[in-house]
C-alpha cells in the first residue's frame, strides 16, 4: 500500500496496453506503479517515464503525462 505522503507525482486515470495485460501478470503491474509513484521514474519532456523488467525479462514503461497513466511493453510507443 502507497500511503499519500510517499507520492512524488498524481496518476491519474491508469491505462495498461492490451499486450502488457497479456505479457505481464497483475502484481507485476502493480509493484511497477508503485514504484513509479514513489519517484522510480526520470523526467523526459512533460512526462515521467519509468523502465521496468519483470521476472520473466518482459521489459516494460510506466509513462505518466497530464492526468494519464500508461503502462505498455517496450517498444509499443
Amino acid at each position: 500500500m502507497i500511503f499519500l505522503e510517499q507520492q512524488k507525482i498524481l496518476l491519474g486515470e491508469i491505462s495498461v496496453s492490451a499486450a502488457a495485460l497479456r505479457g505481464l501478470d497483475v502484481d507485476t503491474i502493480c509493484r511497477a506503479i508503485d514504484a513509479h509513484v514513489c519517484g522510480d521514474f526520470k523526467v523526459v519532456g512533460a512526462k515521467f517515464f519509468s523502465v521496468f523488467r519483470s521476472q520473466a525479462g518482459i521489459e516494460f514503461c510506466v509513462s505518466t503525462s497530464a492526468s494519464v497513466t500508461t503502462v505498455f511493453l517496450a517498444g509499443e510507443h
